[in-house]
């Protein structure tokens, strides 16, 4: 894994948040380089280095998955399942990033092995403080499960 760019996947369908939380990112002055993947299906090609991500040089491995469950093709939980199944993945930090507080939402993806389970802010300034947050504690303090030589 190439750990120095520090690559965030973030999978979301609505390009409405895409751009609230590329915007977010900018505010808060987060450097990491951020892909989007709008559906299940992108995910997993894109986690697996297929299809349209095969070069790992333009598309690397994230040291960070932000997840939405709400998404065409493969919904979030399909994803996240599917991840916790793979050898090399199952290791890597996912953030479920979502508008649900439903209690079956919370507990299927923390049975499922999420990382933590946040519910996206309405107002854009409590959106740039959660991302600072997450830049804070998931890519700057938190210890990477796994590297590669």
């Amino acid at each position: 894994m190439n750990t120095d760019q520090q690559t965030i996947l973030l999978a979301e369908d609505d390009s409405n948040q895409v751009l609230l939380i590329r915007r977010a990112l900018r505010k808060a002055n987060l450097t990491q380089p951020l892909q989007v993947v709008t559906n299940g299906e992108a995910a997993i090609s894109y986690l697996c280095g297929e299809g349209d991500y095969t070069d790992r040089k333009s598309y690397p491995l994230p040291i960070l998955v932000l997840l939405d469950l709400k998404m065409p093709r493969k919904s979030g939980f399909e994803v996240l399942e599917w991840m916790r199944q793979q050898p090399e993945l199952k290791r890597l930090p996912v953030i479920v990033l979502t508008t649900s507080k439903e209690k079956t939402d919370i507990h299927k993806a923390y049975d499922l092995g999420v990382n933590s389970y946040l519910v996206k802010p309405i107002a854009f300034n409590d959106l740039t403080a959660m991302v600072k947050l997450v830049d804070a504690y998931w890519v700057n303090l938190n210890q990477q499960p796994f590297y590669t030589d």
